[in-house]
């Protein structure tokens, strides 16, 4: 008989088991925008290649975005905030991660308010921020997170020049819509 066969069955079993159990909802394709509203000017971005993680069971929730995916609707707009303002060639992700405050609890069709508590990075920077939100659960396998913060562009040294003062806002309004599925 071979010892090592013996052995490794148990453990190849306990991994199978641990993976089964696991209750990871993820997505490729959630939904991210902001609102910039300045005193002469305003505009949305918004990104459809929002990815993200939620772990109910260890109340762990990780997002990102890659900032080169965000379109305003002016092209030239966008590369002046790609090149001169998130400097999306050094920096390209922006990204939250964290924990939810209580425990997830989720019924079927019925929004649970929530508060994820994390760290969110953008710029080479990072914030601790409290995010509010809702999970709702749309069936065993599928979960429909929304959350809504603002970020401040000085917290993280994106630098407005006096110039744009007018047409871009120091603090953009962020909103995330996302359908994870197990």
């Amino acid at each position: 008989m071979n010892w090592k066969r013996i052995w490794l069955l148990p453990l190849i079993y306990l991994l199978m088991v641990g993976k089964v159990g696991a209750q990871e909802f993820k997505t490729t394709d959630g939904e991210v925008s902001f609102l910039s509203q300045a005193a002469l000017n305003e505009f949305t971005g918004e990104s459809d290649k929002l990815h993200g993680l939620l772990d109910p069971e260890k109340n762990q929730i990780d997002f990102y975005i890659d900032l080169n995916t965000l379109k305003t609707g002016i092209g030239l707009r966008d590369r002046h905030m790609r090149d001169n303002y998130l400097e999306t060639e050094k920096y390209p992700f922006a990204e939250f991660s964290g924990k939810m405050e209580e425990p997830i609890n989720l019924e079927m069709n019925q929004p649970q308010k929530v508060k994820a508590l994390g760290v969110f990075k953008i710029h080479g920077k990072e914030k601790y921020m409290e995010i509010d939100g809702s999970l709702t659960k749309l069936s065993a396998n599928e979960i429909l997170l929304e959350a809504s913060f603002k970020v401040k562009l000085g917290d993280f040294d994106i630098d407005i020049p006096k110039v744009m003062f007018y047409e871009l806002s120091e603090t953009q309004s962020v909103k995330i819509k996302a359908q994870l599925k197990k």
